[in-house]
């Protein structure tokens, strides 16, 4: 078939780059972000869809809008047999109704749940044993197509979002090429999405820098999840005061933790200034494992404390 494929990140780039290296169907065009300044030095960066079309001499398109009139017309140009998309804008219905055999998207979580931009990171946050990914077909609203393939994966203790996100992926690549072999063959199904009635609904919005506070008043297991949730990108942060009361950021990324009821003060540290830094929280404490403070490098606990004496009986908040 003729596929036009959009995306923008990692997890979208590596999809594109298994249906490339299949070789069963033709690209014919790669639809990304506009390139952003990031970093430092705020540069102009392209996205990862971007990098690995341009890598294989696929034509990109950037639009800024994406009901441009040109930019509809180009779809159109491109004769495509089927859209893929993943992780990608939600896309208007001009777009998404243009190709004969409709518009598929792969989501990374086992829909009707974990609807939204950021499911691998609240399946953890939430404290899930299990997701996986879906391919359904785009319909007006976000995430809520009907659905074509799921496939389950486990979510483990020590994974974080990072190495949940290579899992997913690794699945997301036969998955994706399963539903388009199918499609290609008029061998798939349709299934709505129902939604279970005994079940609660649990969703994934994107998750903003503020939204990565940890809340010290909860269980120890939730912000050990919380913190697991984030890692390694985001990272879960702190606030604290130092000696001459202006306020700063500690972000964590790796933490154990022991639940134990307790009537210590929550978000107050305990260390050793060696290779032990120990948080209250309720019901329980995390011990820190990764840390990061603003505008250094992400170390370990043991390398942290070295240079870092002021945190005992620290309160963080």
């Amino acid at each position: 078939m003729r596929i036009v494929f959009m995306g923008t990140p990692e997890f979208a780039s590596g999809i594109l780059e298994a249906v490339i290296a299949e070789n069963h169907h033709e690209i014919v065009g790669v639809v990304t972000a506009v390139d952003k300044p990031a970093g430092r030095g705020m540069k102009m960066q392209s996205s990862a869809v971007k990098l690995c079309a341009e890598k294989h001499q696929l034509p990109v398109f950037q639009p800024e809008k994406l009901r441009d009139e040109t930019f509809i017309e180009n779809l159109r140009d491109l004769k495509a047999d089927i859209f893929v998309v993943v992780a990608f804008r939600m896309l208007p219905k001009l777009v998404w109704e243009i190709p004969p055999k409709g518009t598929i998207n792969l989501h990374a979580s086992l829909l009707p749940q974990y609807r939204g931009a950021a499911p691998i990171n609240w399946a953890i946050i939430k404290g899930e044993t299990k997701t996986g990914v879906t391919t359904f077909f785009i319909n007006e609203q976000i995430d809520e197509g009907n659905l074509i393939m799921a496939q389950e994966v486990p979510i483990l203790n020590e994974d974080d979002a990072g190495s949940l996100h290579d899992k997913l992926l690794a699945v997301g690549k036969t998955v994706v090429l399963k539903t388009l072999h199918q499609i290609e063959n008029n061998t798939f199904t349709e299934t709505k999405q129902v939604f279970p009635a005994d079940q609660p609904l649990k969703t994934a919005p994107k998750l903003s820098k503020e939204d990565c506070l940890i809340d010290w008043d909860k269980s120890a297991e939730e912000i050990a999840n919380f913190i697991r949730g984030l890692s390694p990108s985001l990272g879960g942060f702190s606030r604290y005061k130092n000696a001459d009361g202006n306020e700063l950021i500690l972000k964590i990324f790796s933490v154990d933790f022991v639940n134990e009821r307790h009537n210590f003060r929550h978000g107050f540290v305990l260390t050793d200034n060696k290779s032990f830094m120990r948080i209250n929280c309720k019901n329980g404490y995390v011990f820190v494992k990764m840390v990061q403070l603003f505008g250094k490098k992400r170390m370990p606990i043991s390398e942290f404390l070295l240079g870092n004496k002021q945190f005992n009986e620290l309160l963080l908040y």
